[in-house]
């Protein structure tokens, strides 16, 4: 066998005993030299061991104060984000109640302008004059606008029955209504501000489908009254010059038709203008107005510059002592702008005459636009400078509720309704019945 471990064993051993007999004795200066050289060496790596130790101390000093810095530095956002959240709330709270006070003096203010023009009813009636109001109170004028609002109350009862039959208003139910007016196009805005002030007296209560229909009633009539304003067009100047705007198809011919009719019947000395000079249609149309009321309708070929006949027409009825001068316009859409520009040089035209003339801008709204209403009154009210509304067409829609979105947006007078084709079914408008009527309440139910 052979012994390749021991032999390398003894491989070993030899060569350690050769490197003891190679290394040579130092001396005692050499030996005290070697010692010193390794003290050095030992100090020298104790000293850069300690510099390293230093540096890395100081780098983490550095560390651990940058770590304050930015923990106190989260502290003090997280106390300022604390304070400005608490002065938002407080912002958010005092809007509220500024809000809240201004729907209140709103409220109060609409209490009492109709205190107001009660008074003056009853003062015109004690000086024997004819009751301006005494239309909208006939049992009559009711029952034709429920009948003309049928399809829009029938929406939003048929809505309303059932919803609240020994239910309590939480907020499904509140939710539930909210989506039941913005479908019936009272739109989001007024919808949530209907729910929302049901919910300030009712909230978690139990409450019936009439009581719900009594309480939207009393909401829908605060919102409309302060808009109510039967118009008397025996003020002010003579002539009265009355500019009729709007869409086409809005039924602004058939409104100046149906209001010439009636100012007939009270002997008013009027003048219809076939100011749109577009189409043959609606120049045929006034003059047949006309002819039913006895009224002249001054017209001029299609195509003929529309200020220019008003500017005459104007002239005319200043010779004649005229007291009205009606004038419909041709129908042109909001986003047209250079119909809109024609419509605000025909303004210009009426002021070369009378600085204050228009006397009166009504634009004329088709209720089966539904929310489109509001973008055509923004439109209108900013070139023509609107004064007054009619809202036409009621009785063949059911988005009736686009008016209480309509007097919640914008601060104009609502001074008539239409709800048929005749004469008689062009109605000065009453908030109250309205509301009644929008709701399926009937006239003498209290709101």
């Amino acid at each position: 066998m052979i012994l390749w471990f021991g032999k390398k064993n003894k491989k070993v051993e030899l060569e350690d005993a050769g490197a003891q007999m190679r290394e040579p004795e130092l001396s005692a200066e050499e030996l005290a030299a070697k010692e010193a050289a390794e003290k050095a060496e030992a100090e020298r790596k104790a000293a850069e061991e300690a510099a390293e130790a230093e540096r890395k101390a100081a780098e983490q000093a550095k560390i651990d104060a940058a770590i304050a810095e930015a923990n106190k530095a989260w502290e003090e956002r997280q106390k300022r984000e604390a304070v400005e959240a608490e002065d938002e709330a407080a912002r958010q709270k005092a809007e509220n109640e500024l809000k809240i006070l201004e729907e209140r003096r709103r409220a109060e203010a609409a209490r009492e302008e109709a205190r107001r023009k009660e008074e003056e009813r009853q003062a015109a009636i004690a000086r024997g004059e004819p009751d301006p109001y005494a239309e909208i109170r006939d049992p009559g004028f009711f029952d034709k606008l429920s009948g003309g609002l049928s399809k829009s109350s029938s929406k939003l009862g048929t809505g309303l029955t059932g919803m609240f039959g020994g239910r309590k208003l939480d907020d499904d139910a509140l939710e539930d209504l909210e989506d039941l007016l913005i479908m019936s196009d009272m739109g989001a805005k007024v919808s949530a501000k209907i729910t929302s002030n049901l919910a300030k007296t009712r909230f978690d209560k139990d409450i019936s489908d009439d009581e719900i229909r009594i309480a939207l009633a009393s909401e829908i009539e605060a919102i409309m009254k302060p808009r109510e304003q039967v118009v008397d067009f025996a003020d002010g100047p003579r002539p009265r010059v009355v500019l009729f705007v709007g869409v086409n198809g809005s039924g602004k011919t058939t409104t100046i038709g149906k209001i010439a009719s009636k100012l007939k019947e009270q002997g008013a000395k009027a003048l219809l203008v076939a100011g749109d000079t577009f189409r043959a249609a609606a120049i045929e149309q006034l003059t047949v107005w006309g002819e039913r009321a006895g009224i002249p309708v001054l017209s001029k070929p299609t195509g003929a510059d529309a200020a220019g006949l008003v500017y005459e027409a104007i002239e005319k009825a200043q010779r004649e002592d005229l007291d009205l001068v009606l004038v419909d316009t041709a129908g042109r859409l909001q986003n047209k702008a250079e119909l809109m520009s024609e419509l605000a040089k025909i303004v210009r035209v009426t002021r070369k005459l009378d600085p204050d003339a228009p006397h009166d801008v009504i634009l004329v709204l088709d209720a089966t636009v539904g929310q489109n209403a509001l973008s055509q009154v923004e439109a209108f009210r900013h070139t023509a400078e609107v004064s007054g509304i009619v809202m036409t067409k009621l009785d063949g829609t059911a988005k009736g509720g686009v008016l209480v979105a309509v007097a919640e947006a914008h601060a104009l007078p609502i001074h008539f309704v239409g709800v048929g084709e005749k004469a008689e079914d062009l109605q000065p408008f009453s908030a109250e019945a309205y509301a009644k009527a929008l709701v399926g309440l009937g006239q003498e139910e209290t709101v």
